[in-house]
């Protein structure tokens, strides 16, 4: 009897776990800066991989989970490192609500993804969950604070807009890239460790 209690309960044990650890990457990603990749002119965040790492891995409950602490985890980096544009990130709608939609998006992406090659399903799940993150996270703040982000600047509108804009189209892509190119190997590492 215990034997059964016991392999029933590793799942959730494991699950437990992989949130314990790649939420923990987060806040070493965070609080080092390392979160952060120079490809000039822009800086790509890789803090959204761990979500994706653990959605692929565990399925999108992990990955929400995972995502959450990542939300969380920004609102705590405006509070306590604020900066002209951190009202921004108090707002849960903003900090929270695309990073726990990261896991579930990667997740349903990875298993809607036909055929059996491992690493095109990796990354296509990779691109959207970054891209989950990019356009909420920017989208948001132009439907919420666009206005407020102008003026926190001290530009107008029309400038807050096309900065906005111009964020999404120079970190998109660098940012999916480098998804890409972390994920793939990542979750290809721990698939045969498993085996």
């Amino acid at each position: 009897m215990q034997t059964k209690t016991m392999s029933t309960s590793s799942p959730k044990v494991r699950q437990i776990v992989t949130v314990g650890m790649l939420s923990a990457i987060i806040v070493v990603l965070g609080v080092t800066g390392l979160g952060f990749i120079p490809i000039p002119p822009v800086k790509a965040t890789i803090m959204h991989l761990p979500v994706i790492i653990g959605a692929i891995i565990e399925g999108p409950v992990v990955g929400a989970a995972i995502g959450l602490f990542f939300g969380l985890f920004s609102m705590f980096q405006a509070i306590t490192n604020p900066t002209p544009t951190s009202f921004l990130f108090l707002n849960p709608i903003i900090a929270v609500l695309p990073r726990v939609l990261i896991g579930i998006t990667t997740y349903y992406t990875y298993k809607a993804v036909p055929g059996k090659i491992k690493s095109i399903k990796y990354g296509l799940a990779a691109a959207v969950g970054t891209l989950t993150n990019t356009i909420l996270v920017l989208g948001l703040i132009y439907l919420i604070y666009l206005e407020r982000f102008a003026k926190a600047l001290n530009i107008n509108i029309a400038q807050a807009r096309a900065t906005i804009i111009g964020i999404g189209m120079t970190n998109g892509l660098p940012e999916v890239l480098v998804s890409i190119a972390i994920v793939i190997p990542v979750v290809m590492a721990v698939d045969k460790i498993r085996k």
